[in-house]
């Protein structure tokens, strides 16, 4: 029998990373097409309309990404058990992970519900935009309960080295997602929905359809009766505060981040509509860049964590610099296709020639910022799952609130240079954070903070 050739170490290892990266970054390209779906079926039925879109889903995606973040503890301590060679301690992991998810869901949805339109009326918007925007904004924040479970189980599936059913789940999702966003956004439905909200209603109903298949499939799956997801864990303070200090600084994380990004919307808002649908083409196609480096940043993350429990440190600095070399390859690679295609890009958004002008012109100065976006998000996720965990907030806090947003103001409104100046902002922002970042971990050499 011929004996099986090993591979080297390094090779293992990449492609341990590209097995758990792959499907990662697809299932995350899953989560912003179904935002992409929406905004091209919204905004081809009328640019308005994506404008309400657009302002309606920014709350509710601010939200949502500082609840991902308080769930970040799952994936980190799931893949450090594991590495520890304590798989049995992960089922308690993922029990705690609902019950925070279920209260962040429901408390969240009561705040946006109820405080959202309030607050719309009183930012300054033109009327029309307020309302419409509120309308969307009721029904997007419904939808936010079943996908934080849903990323609880996925977060949790990942760790566990079964990244595919995520992957899976989320593209299943995304084609109930299109049908029905084909049928209700136009009106030609027989329900009396159209435009911004028949898509809030859409996200709704495929999101949850994504949690009913995860959670389907972890009743199935006997590990996960094994490792006792199904039977009430011992008690374990330590355990559970780890986990929710872990949440409480990437949940921060998160929201300063999306947060600031939600706030160049209401500076596309003050220099009108049109300006707003430039700039939701503009986030919509960075965010879908965004989506390859979280990917490739959540494999890091967990081999990280794996190399964390192991103690490792090696394995730790081996770990990160494979993903940064992985995602500045790909995304030097897709800035190139950006630019070569800027105005196919937007036309695919709306037909207005003024809004594909200006968004083209945008898309190209975004290609700076591409890069440095993917190298401060891996950098990110590896020093949380090193124990690093309230540097990367100050770091973003930072660069995107006191630095990205006065900037866009600045450049874009006291400047006079519309949506470009926006985009010169991020670019700003991005090359500031990850040059922190990378300085921070590369200082941090063997320390490991756990």
């Amino acid at each position: 029998m011929t004996k099986p050739v090993e591979l080297p170490a390094s090779r293992q290892s990449y492609r341990e990373l590209l097995r758990l990266a792959g499907p990662s970054v697809l299932s995350r390209l899953g989560i912003m097409m179904m935002g992409l779906t929406d905004a091209i079926i919204v905004g081809r039925y009328s640019a308005v309309e994506l404008g309400y879109h657009s302002l309606g889903w920014a709350p509710t995606m601010t939200v949502l990404v500082a609840a991902l973040g308080l769930l970040f503890g799952v994936q980190v301590l799931t893949a450090r058990h594991i590495g520890a060679g304590e798989p049995e301690r992960t089922g308690a992991v993922l029990r705690r992970g609902i019950s925070y998810a279920l209260w962040l869901g429901l408390g969240s949805s009561l705040v946006l519900v109820f405080a959202g339109p309030p607050v719309m009326d009183r930012i300054g918007l033109e009327p029309e935009l307020a309302a419409g925007a509120s309308r969307a904004l009721v029904i997007f924040s419904l939808s936010l309960t079943p996908y934080l479970v849903a990323d609880c189980l996925w977060l949790w599936l990942e760790a566990q080295g079964k990244p595919a059913v995520p992957t899976a789940a989320m593209w299943i999702a995304n084609g109930v997602n299109l049908a029905l966003a084909l049928w209700l956004v136009p009106g030609t439905s027989p329900f009396p929905v159209e435009g911004a909200v028949a898509a809030a209603w859409v996200t709704l109903v495929a999101r949850t359809s994504l949690l009913l298949m995860l959670a389907l499939y972890v009743w199935r799956w006997p590990r996960a009766h094994e490792l006792g997801v199904f039977r009430k864990a011992p008690h374990d303070p330590r355990a559970a505060r780890e986990q929710r200090r872990i949440g409480y600084a990437s949940g921060l994380s998160f929201a300063i981040e999306a947060g600031s990004f939600a706030g160049l919307n209401f500076v596309a808002a003050s220099l009108g509509t049109l300006v707003v649908a430039g700039w939701a083409v503009v986030m919509n196609i960075s965010s879908i860049m965004f989506m390859v480096p979280l990917g490739i940043g959540t494999a890091t993350g967990v081999l990280v964590s794996r190399a964390v429990g192991a103690k490792d440190v090696a394995a730790v600095r081996g770990a990160w610099a494979m993903g940064m070399k992985l995602t500045l390859l790909v995304l030097f690679l897709l800035s190139l296709l950006v630019f070569a295609t800027p105005e196919m890009l937007a036309a695919a958004y709306t037909q207005e020639a003024e809004v594909v002008a200006m968004a083209s012109a945008a898309l190209v100065l975004s290609c700076l910022f591409y890069m440095l976006d993917g190298a401060q998000v891996v950098t990110a996720n590896a020093l949380r799952a090193r124990g690093d965990i309230w540097f990367p907030t100050g770091m973003h806090c930072f660069s995107y609130v006191l630095v990205m947003l006065p900037l866009g103001w600045l450049f874009a409104v006291t400047l006079q240079r519309g949506l470009n100046g926006i985009v010169e902002a991020v670019i700003v922002a991005s090359l500031i954070s990850a040059s922190g970042l990378i300085t921070r971990f590369r200082l941090l050499r063997g320390r490991l903070r756990v």
